[in-house]
């Protein structure tokens, strides 16, 4: 019988350790996120997240204004890439890669511009009309703006 409630304790102990480190997980994840920018002129052109992924897979090459859209993105191994894909974009990197590819070889586009840091990313965006890209935390700066989709 005693061995009963250790065995009782110990599962409940463990349900706990587990119920934690699941929490803990989740709020990293929340923290972490990623954001989509864009620079100061092309503030309002992007209405909702469905022209998001129109953009980057490049359906999508221009502003509702005419202007022509710069894309910036990571590398494809890069883990801020991987979760901007996945959690914005609603697919995963190798299907964005096989869209930029086909666009590529067959003549109708080319890919977006490749950009190997954040800080380079957000170099990019406040220096290039009507650019967009993504990082992984919010940074203040006057020529960067955020898109949240509603």
């Amino acid at each position: 019988m005693r061995l009963f409630f250790i065995n009782r304790y110990i599962k409940q102990k463990r349900l706990k350790s587990l119920l934690l480190c699941i929490s803990l997980c989740l709020n990293a994840q929340a923290v972490d996120a990623t954001e989509v920018i864009v620079s100061a002129n092309a503030v309002g052109q992007l209405k909702n997240s469905h022209k998001l992924q129109a953009i980057f897979s490049l359906r999508t090459l221009y502003w509702p204004n005419g202007e022509k859209i710069k894309v910036f993105v990571l590398p494809d191994n890069n883990a801020v890439h991987k979760k901007f894909v996945k959690e914005k974009l609603g697919m995963f990197p190798h299907q964005l890669r096989r869209t930029w590819n086909r666009m590529t070889y067959t003549g109708t586009g080319q890919p977006p511009i490749t950009v190997d840091s954040i800080e380079e990313m957000l170099d990019k965006i406040q220096h290039t009309n009507n650019a967009i890209g993504y990082i992984d935390r919010r940074v203040e700066g006057e020529s960067i703006q955020y898109f949240n989709a509603p």
